[in-house]
């Protein structure tokens, strides 16, 4: 009998966790779930800095403030972000933890990809991220790429798009509600 329990626990031990993952309540002209595939053996600095501010409650509220048809969504903004706040500002913030060392890989850039946005410096990403609506090759290597999405796909497809320089949404952008970190 004890074989067997240590049988079964050596099993257990080696068999591979439950991916990490993250939930993202939308709303505004998109509504419903968006659930992403974190890559931890990937970029696992970055994994965590965005399952640490998820687990704060930073990224609830936060808008989509760059969204680019057949390009990207931008998100996570925790600092100027927040729906309610000066909107104009949205997008050049981060949150009070430290910027990331660059975590490139060969992962490419498709449609569903998530990745983490930066300045000009490799080494500037913190709390943005943004989700591919379509293949980009011209940022594979360029951009930390932290996950992908599973399900709700369709809810990324009816973000409201940016009609502003660069993307920038004007109005009333689509947010993220609630982002809850899934094992």
């Amino acid at each position: 009998m004890l074989r067997n329990l240590v049988l079964v626990a050596a099993l257990g031990a080696a068999s591979p966790a439950l991916a990490t993952g993250l939930d993202i309540e939308v709303a505004g002209e998109a509504n419903g779930t968006v659930h992403i595939d974190l890559f931890e053996d990937v970029a696992p600095n970055h994994v965590k800095q965005i399952t640490d501010l998820a687990k704060e409650g930073a990224y609830d509220g936060v808008v989509f403030h760059r969204v680019i048809n057949g390009f990207m969504a931008q998100t996570g903004d925790v600092e100027f972000g927040k729906m309610g706040g000066d909107m104009r500002m949205a997008g050049r913030g981060g949150s009070s933890k430290p910027d990331l060392k660059a975590e490139f890989s060969d992962k490419s850039f498709q449609r569903g990809t998530v990745g983490m946005a930066r300045s000009q410096s490799p080494d500037s990403a913190n709390s943005q991220f943004f989700i591919m609506f379509a293949p980009a090759g011209h940022l594979d290597g360029q951009y930390t790429v932290v996950g992908e999405v599973t399900e709700g796909m369709d809810v990324v497809d009816a973000i409201k798009r940016g009609s502003g320089r660069n993307g920038e949404v004007t109005g009333k952008p689509d947010m993220m509600t609630k982002v809850t970190v899934t094992d």
